[in-house]
């Protein structure tokens, strides 16, 4: 399958965005992000009932993950609360030309 990818991809002059095997160096961010959601929400909730329970869970994970969660490397404060302050702030200071 990897092979008739690649030459489909050379077919139409497209670059692939994954790395080797068992490397994830391209994409380690979303690896991480993956792991945590798995971790978090799907192997400690689970088991579902059906795939409707599931994308709910899913939204409201996604939601508290993006809006409500305390992040370290944001001193502790929600995402969305940071992204709103900054905003702020950069509204509040000047623009030189």
């Amino acid at each position: 399958m990897s092979i008739r990818y690649a030459d489909r991809l050379a077919d139409i002059g497209a670059s692939a965005s994954v790395g080797s095997v068992a490397d994830s160096y391209d994409n380690a961010m979303a690896e991480a992000l993956n792991g945590t959601f798995k971790a978090e929400l799907i192997e400690m909730q689970g088991p579902w009932k059906d795939g409707d329970e599931v994308e709910r869970a899913v939204f409201q994970w996604v939601t508290w993950y993006n809006e409500e969660r305390l992040h370290s490397a944001l001193d502790y404060v929600p995402p969305s609360e940071y992204e709103r302050d900054f905003r702020r702030s950069q509204e509040q200071t000047p623009q030189s030309a």
